[in-house]
């Protein structure tokens, strides 16, 4: 099922309505990473996907050119926040933008091979009951990035750091435990927000993306929530996706490290306010 969306067009003094179907609407954040950025909308356009969809990039205030780079892209709509509004809220401005049944939230530092927003979508209605597919994301080597989980709490957060910690020191026993997890469909309880197809009446029903969280986390609270409605979460190897995940980590550390934390302690404030005091000593004491 697609969303309509109606155009208004003058002619010879009458009013036209012109409807446009759209199956899928592509949103992609991006905030100095302008690079990154023309890279995943030259995957998407040298094999745009059959359905029909719009692409919706939000510019979080970026100063290297981004929004002009974007803007110079047929089939584009560029959105400018005005200033850096987090990545939950510039997705939520895009979202409220755009016109598709279904929306992929993309990140800017991913690339989108031929036919894989196709094979998503068809994942997606493949189950009635599933809200939220996420694909198997891949490094520039062909790593796999462990990208889905178990819902955040104090011993499934450790067993998950521990364990993509080893991966990112690349330690062989973990780096193949790593890929035979992500070969295997299943159900998780969150996808990485990174690469994340949601169908629109879904992340409606759920209010979109809790604002609160300004960098990270928010996939996995957007995903809880959708569960909580009865909904379920698919995670397919039978996509891939590229990630190259940290650019923009790296390049602010510091604020991306003090974002993180403030995300944690929002996420144990909503979802686990009991260890929520620990967390914040915690957090102060480093």
């Amino acid at each position: 099922m697609s969303s309509v969306v109606e155009s208004y067009v003058v002619v010879d003094s009458f009013v036209v309505v012109e409807s446009f179907v759209t199956d899928i609407s592509i949103v992609i954040v991006s905030y100095n990473a302008r690079a990154d950025l023309e890279r995943c909308l030259d995957s998407i356009m040298a094999a745009p996907p059959r359905a029909s969809h719009d692409v919706i990039v939000v510019d979080n205030a970026s100063a290297d050119g981004s929004a002009e780079a974007a803007r110079r892209r047929a089939g584009v709509r560029v959105i400018d926040a005005g200033a850096n509004t987090g990545f939950a809220r510039a997705n939520n401005a895009g979202i409220r933008a755009s016109t598709g049944t279904d929306v992929l939230l993309l990140n800017s530092d991913t690339i989108v091979p031929p036919g894989a927003i196709d094979r998503l979508i068809a994942e997606l209605h493949r189950h009635s009951d599933v809200a939220v597919v996420g694909p198997r994301l891949i490094d520039a080597e062909g790593r796999a990035e462990l990208s889905f989980g178990r819902m955040i709490g104090p011993l499934n957060e450790l067993r998950q750091k521990r364990l993509m910690r080893r991966h990112e020191r690349r330690d062989p026993k973990t780096t193949r435990l790593v890929d035979q997890l992500t070969r295997r469909e299943h159900l998780p309880d969150w996808v990485s927000g990174a690469c994340l197809l949601v169908r629109r009446a879904d992340a409606e029903s759920v209010g979109l993306l809790d604002e609160r969280y300004f960098l990270y986390t928010e996939d996995v609270d957007f995903c809880a929530s959708i569960r909580s409605r009865g909904r379920r979460i698919l995670f397919t190897p039978a996509v891939e996706v590229v990630h190259l995940r940290g650019r923009s980590a790296a390049a602010a550390p510091a604020a991306t490290r003090d974002a993180y934390h403030r995300s944690r302690l929002a996420f144990y404030e909503k979802h686990h306010p009991l260890w929520a005091p620990l967390l914040r000593l915690y957090l102060r004491s480093r």
